[in-house]
């Protein structure tokens, strides 16, 4: 047996999650890939294709970085206007 590393995890509970949402009906959006932030490669980051993040320690010591709370407000209005055509 292979043991699954943190990413793997995240994807394991992120798509089993997802299969319940959409079993549900709802609508599941992630952060768009034109969103630069996440191809950034001179600092760490949070953020991915799944959804915005942030990295934190395990001391939580760490806050959310510009580039995080950037790539949370571009979900949050792509969020919103795909919530605008299904009001059509």
């Amino acid at each position: 047996m292979i043991p699954l590393s943190d990413v793997d995890r995240r994807r394991t509970l992120s798509f089993g999650f997802h299969t319940t949402l959409l079993h549900q009906g709802m609508v599941v959006v992630g952060l768009h890939y034109s969103f630069e932030g996440q191809s950034r490669t001179d600092e760490v980051g949070g953020g991915s294709p799944y959804g915005a993040s942030t990295i934190a320690g395990s001391d939580g010591k760490r806050q959310p970085t510009e580039i995080d709370l950037d790539g949370a407000r571009y979900l949050g209005k792509h969020v919103a206007e795909i919530g605008k055509k299904l009001m059509r």
